[in-house]
């Protein structure tokens, strides 16, 4: 689903389509994007309490969540995929974009560094984690129904202000405790591997 999400964004400011097809795309956009957060929670709920959760799963679902994120940010700091009104432009902060990803940058970096020293997939959720994802989602659908909800709530731009720097500052926690955790984590692997040696 992120490919026509993608895609629809890529028509919201396309100037050989009309106007009411612009709006259209961007209307698409948000009813792809809440499908897809909508049934990721609804995935993740069924699995743990059908007591179905799969290390597949485990490596999957973070991995289409980041793509997905990664995707929408990308576009919403792009002037191409811009949301906007005739008065205000409702464009992401890329210092915002580059805390995100930069994150899942440093998780993947980190992911691939415990794998090589200890031959181990290690993926520990963690709360920091689904908070920050949550406040990236809740700040990615914030944007794409930001033309409709100022018009009547002009509040709105600080209510996003506020969604896109809680966003920023969680993925810097996470990334911090993320890479503490995995320090940890080898550690105990290589204090393991000594007493099994000796």
């Amino acid at each position: 689903m992120i490919i026509p999400f993608v895609s629809c964004m890529l028509k919201i400011n396309d100037p050989a389509l009309s106007l009411g097809m612009r709006n259209a795309a961007r209307y698409a956009s948000i009813a792809i994007f809440l499908l897809m957060a909508a049934s990721d929670t609804l995935d993740g709920y069924l699995a743990r309490t059908k007591k179905q959760v799969t290390k597949l799963g485990a490596f999957l679902d973070p991995i289409a969540d980041k793509l997905l994120i990664t995707c929408a940010c990308l576009l919403l700091v792009s002037q191409r995929a811009v949301v906007q009104t005739d008065e205000r432009v409702f464009l992401l902060p890329s210092t915002v974009v580059v805390f995100i990803i930069g994150k899942d940058l440093f998780l993947l970096i980190g992911f691939l560094v415990v794998y090589f020293l200890t031959s181990r997939v290690h993926i520990a959720p963690m709360l920091i984690g689904k908070i920050a994802n949550a406040l990236q989602l809740s700040m990615v659908g914030s944007v794409l129904v930001a033309p409709e909800v100022y018009s009547v709530f002009p509040g709105w731009i600080w209510f996003m202000r506020t969604l896109w720097w809680s966003a920023a500052a969680a993925a810097i926690l996470a990334t911090i405790i993320y890479i503490r955790n995995g320090s940890r984590y080898i550690e105990q692997y290589e204090q393991g591997s000594v007493s099994r040696e000796v």
